[in-house]
């Protein structure tokens, strides 16, 4: 039986992306003025919408979003305080984790352009450096954050951004951890996203509007002390987290 409870939040300084309304003007000689709009890649192997596949097979249903497992794979629900609306689901694996949200978009267009582009500006305003580089999922971001170390000297935290446009809907995936630099380690959480299904249902949303996410029916958390301040590599603010313990 799975068994949910709250946890600390282990994870590297947040990257902090203005939302479309904040976004100012960029410096003239930045490549990142010259960005260009990529069309996007095929989804024959996922992930999916809900209308693509046969039931959840299998696939634990968080709402928005129906996530299957994968071996040594624990799965954290992170809770808005206030709130206590569930605003992402975390796949840990070892010592790499995969942070997953699902928002609204355009019936016309893709999100995953233009967010990619304010990603890296607000890494590289932030002193980071950014890397794009081509998967079967499509473009991805390589990124690496400056924070002090314990000794005082700058350290870089590094994170993949992974996103994925569906019909109505933008899947945003981020690997922290060694799933950051190591794709031997980074697979098998890559599996875990390509198997996700998104459920957008009918409602009128705004584009970027977060798709709400729900506990599984049957979760029973567990409460624990409350946790220190979080931090996270997520561009939105998230609280802290409900983990599930296969």
């Amino acid at each position: 039986m799975s068994i949910f409870r709250r946890s600390k939040n282990t994870e590297p300084d947040a990257v902090v992306v203005p939302d479309e309304g904040g976004l100012g003007g960029g410096d003239d000689s930045s490549p990142l003025d010259d960005w260009v709009a990529d069309e996007a890649p095929a989804r024959d192997g996922g992930p999916f919408d809900v209308t693509e596949v046969d039931g959840r097979d299998g696939r634990l249903d968080l709402g928005a979003l129906w996530v299957r497992g994968v071996p040594g794979m624990e799965l954290r629900l992170e809770v808005e305080q206030e709130t206590q609306q569930v605003n992402a689901a975390t796949a840990v694996v070892g010592e790499s984790a995969l942070q997953l949200q699902a928002f609204a978009a355009p019936r016309s267009a893709g999100l995953w352009s233009d967010i990619r582009r304010e990603i890296a500006m607000a890494v590289e305003q932030q002193g980071g450096t950014v890397e794009e580089h081509t998967t079967d999922l499509g473009p991805q971001l390589r990124t690496r954050m400056p924070s002090a170390g314990p000794d005082g000297r700058t350290v870089f935290a590094p994170a993949t951004f992974v996103g994925v446009d569906g019909p109505r809907w933008f899947l945003r995936g981020v690997l922290s951890g060694r799933a950051a630099i190591d794709e031997s380690a980074a697979e098998p959480l890559l599996e875990v996203l390509r198997g996700v299904v998104v459920v957008r249902g009918g409602d009128p949303m705004a584009p970027r509007e977060l798709l709400p996410l729900s506990l599984p029916q049957d979760a029973q958390p567990e409460a624990e002390p409350e946790a220190d301040e979080d931090t996270t590599l997520d561009p939105f603010e998230r609280g802290p987290e409900i983990t599930e313990v296969r």
